[in-house]
């Protein structure tokens, strides 16, 4: 076990009118981004598979957008430091330059301005989250920040649940002929995004002498309980986005038998998991906020797992809905702990240098693992993909096994962070 110096941040609490502010706009934004988040889990892939006929490559690049941004997010946050930008602006921009990019691809539907401008606007929405996260460390109380953010999750889970039905509905009559209304929804709802986004207050973040773009990765060698945790997400990370847009790909795609509807698509990877992560979302947020980080992760590895094997295993509707249920639930505590599992651990001005490493990592297994999907479901069946999957994921699991202690005190009132050698110097 990973034994150090145990001391507790006591950064300065943000004003109520702050954090009330925040929420607020949180909530509003939340509308938009629910409805936005059903283009890279559903929407795009279905077009791309059964109206652009697109190949192994382009279904994995579009699948890879948000991987893109989240690469890209290191090289935000020095940007974004160096010159004293507000990170919530900057946030706003990145969203108006989403909605522009779904506007594009309403405008010019060829096979490589989809390819590319979905690219872009996923990338866009991915580059901000470092900063957003930052914003909640800085705008929300310690004891109430998985709370705050697991309430505006609901309401995006909400939106893209009955949106994944709606639009489900909508293009089942004539996806080819309709899916471009689609894509100006999309950018509608980033353009609002950027409106909400703009109006949260934020602090400039605390610079650093260093303008490598990559000067994050120190805290990758300075902390040991980043490292370990970092090292137990990429094997989780990498074998839940490597099934992930096969979901679509079973259940849309005729060599698999299934050959589904639109809506019925829509349904299993839309409806359903998003209902189960709009029940689930404030239990996992209040878990985020009073249990030990760690045995949280481990939780919610185990329901990966049980999904993957679940949904991928069967060809009955029961088996379907049943590993669609057990992915949204897991899902629900994902958002939560992917999002804010580096407030922990990092110092409060080291948050966003914290996340973007994070997303950086997360990046670069998106880009890759759709990719090894993809041209390996050309060889092997998805059951047996599962199960390497499923197989990984407990790898991830066991990693953390003797790291539990190490996790957030049950007590509410302190954040308890761990290490051995942390870099704390600009």
């Amino acid at each position: 076990m990973l034994r150090g110096l145990c001391y507790k941040t006591q950064p300065m609490e943000p004003r109520p009118a702050t954090t009330a502010v925040t929420y607020r706009y949180e909530r509003l934004r939340a509308v938009a981004t629910g409805i936005v988040e059903t283009a890279g889990q559903t929407f795009l892939l279905l077009i791309a598979v059964r109206v652009l006929q697109a190949g192994p490559t382009a279904k994995a690049l579009i699948s890879s957008g948000q991987s893109f941004g989240l690469m890209l997010s290191v090289l935000t946050v020095v940007v974004v430091a160096q010159r004293a930008w507000l990170p919530a602006r900057v946030a706003a921009w990145l969203a108006a330059f989403g909605a522009g990019c779904f506007a594009l691809m309403a405008c010019w539907p060829t096979v490589t301005v989809f390819v590319l401008a979905g690219i872009g606007a996923l990338a866009g929405t991915a580059m901000a989250i470092p900063l957003l996260t930052q914003i909640y460390h800085d705008n929300y109380p310690a004891t109430q920040r998985g709370r705050l953010f697991a309430r505006a999750i609901i309401i995006r889970v909400a939106f893209a649940a009955v949106f994944s039905e709606a639009a489900g509905r909508f293009l089942t009559g004539d996806l080819s002929g309709r899916y471009r209304w689609l894509l100006v929804v999309y950018a509608a709802g980033l353009a609002f995004a950027s409106y909400c986004l703009a109006r949260v207050p934020s602090q400039p973040l605390t610079p650093t002498a260093s303008l490598h773009p990559l000067r994050a990765m120190r805290f990758v060698q300075s902390d040991p309980v980043f490292r370990l945790t970092l090292i137990s997400w990429m094997f989780m990370g990498f074998a839940n986005l490597m099934m992930l847009p096969l979901r679509v790909e079973y259940l849309a795609n005729p060599r698999y038998g299934l050959t589904l509807s639109t809506g019925m698509v829509a349904l299993l990877v839309g409806v359903i998991p998003n209902a189960a992560r709009l029940v689930m979302s404030p239990v996992w947020g209040w878990a985020f906020d009073r249990l030990n980080f760690f045995a949280l992760r481990v939780t919610l590895n185990m329901g990966f797992a049980v999904g993957i094997v679940a949904f991928f295993s069967s060809d009955s509707m029961f088996g379907l809905v049943l590993g669609a249920v057990v992915f949204g639930i897991g899902l629900a505590g994902g958002d939560v702990a992917w999002n804010l599992w580096v407030t922990k651990f990092a110092p409060p001005e080291r948050v966003a240098d914290y996340m973007s490493v994070h997303t950086f990592f997360t990046g670069l297994r998106g880009l890759v693992a759709p990719l090894v999907a993809f041209h390996l479901a050309a060889h092997v069946s998805l059951p047996v993909m599962g199960g390497i999957s499923a197989a990984m994921i407990l790898v991830a699991s066991a990693i953390l096994f003797r790291e539990v202690k190490l996790g957030k005190s049950p007590d509410p009132g302190t954040e308890l962070v761990e290490q051995s050698a942390r870099a704390n110097g600009p």
